[in-house]
């Protein structure tokens, strides 16, 4: 509230300003002064002006203001302050210049310093902007990164790792220690599909906010939310691989692309899944097995079931035992990525 009124009070004095000027100039007409007293010219244009540029600020600034503050939101600090830095060198940089341009006969003195200057301060913000990495790791100024790259227990959250829910019973069990990271644009990710119109999406990310909210309010987690946005790059995947890059940290996720695509790219996936396929019970070709057949299998005659931790049973001629509990001798036992798979044969064939 304060900023707006402060910005309404500065336009209001400029276009004040404005009217004082333009009274002066009417004063100086012939035909006004001896029409009427001029002297009150640009007291009555001052006190106009300042009530239009009172009244009108709101209309004129209030959107270009919002759109700015949204723009400085989206932009990470440290971009912020290697712009400045860029536009004060360039300035530097102009002045050098500003005595050999003046000298320059006619128009060409009066305008090039002018722009020299607004050129070299735009390329100076554009150049410590876009190499900004590379002039902070050559000036040994990257200490804020290399201390968190030296945080050996900080773990990115990937969309689907929170949707999932499953996170926040493994960090309170303590297989994963330290901090959990949840990137901004990942937040901005889970909003979204929360405000879908599809029901199932928007139930998925009700939950993943709901899962989040629960971790926050737990004081046995620790979880911070990062700013970095990585605008250069389009997707979340390749943002959130990117930034566990920048951290040396890995990422914790369900999805298999992601885990894929992080993996050729040398960063350090932690797979949910694949915990919890290792924390299942090891099963044995020729263990019995007490299941239920609930559906049928994709071969003829095969029936399916699953065990208490969700693992699929494939049993063979089971299908005339549709939902019935059959005891089964297991046959060989396949591991893949999504999960493992059992196959067996009914007690009494054997």
């Amino acid at each position: 509230m304060t900023i707006h009124f402060s910005l309404r009070l500065l336009f209001a004095l400029i276009v004040a300003l404005l009217g004082w000027k333009a009274g002066m100039v009417f004063s100086t007409w012939a035909s006004v002064r001896e029409a009427l007293n001029s002297s009150y010219y640009p007291f009555i244009l001052a006190l106009f002006g300042f009530a239009v540029g009172g009244l009108g600020a709101p209309l004129l600034l209030r959107a270009p203001f919002e759109g700015l503050c949204r723009g400085l939101c989206r932009v990470h600090a440290r971009k912020l302050l290697m712009g400045a830095a860029g536009i004060i060198l360039g300035l530097v940089a102009a002045m050098l210049l500003t005595v050999p341009l003046s000298m320059l006969p006619g128009a060409w003195g009066a305008t090039l310093p002018l722009v020299a200057a607004l050129l070299l301060a735009f390329v100076g913000a554009t150049t410590m902007i876009v190499r900004e990495r590379d002039i902070l790791n050559t000036l040994g100024l990257a200490v804020v990164r290399d201390t968190i790259r030296r945080r050996r227990d900080v773990v990115l959250l990937d969309t689907s790792a929170i949707i999932d829910g499953r996170i926040a019973d493994i960090r309170k069990a303590g297989f994963v220690n330290g901090t959990l990271v949840v990137p901004r644009f990942v937040l901005d990710e889970l909003q979204h599909i929360a405000d879908s119109p599809d029901t199932l999406r928007r139930n998925r990310g009700r939950r993943g906010l709901d899962v989040l909210n629960r971790m926050q309010k737990d004081d046995r987690i620790q979880i911070e939310i990062s700013e970095q946005l990585l605008p250069e790059i389009g997707e979340v995947d390749a943002k959130l691989v990117r930034l566990a890059q920048e951290l040396d940290c890995p990422v914790l996720t369900n999805d298999y692309n992601l885990n894929r695509v992080a993996e050729l790219q040398g960063v350090r996936v932690l797979n949910i899944n694949e915990l919890a396929n290792a924390v299942k019970a090891v099963v044995l070709p020729g263990e019995s097995l007490r299941v239920q057949v609930i559906q049928e299998g994709k071969e003829l005659g095969q029936g399916v079931g699953y065990l208490d931790d969700g693992t699929m049973v494939v049993i063979d001629d089971g299908r005339r035992h549709m939902n019935a509990t059959v005891d089964a001798v297991v046959t060989r036992v396949l591991q893949t990525v999504a999960g493992r798979m059992i196959f067996a044969q009914l007690e009494s064939r054997r």
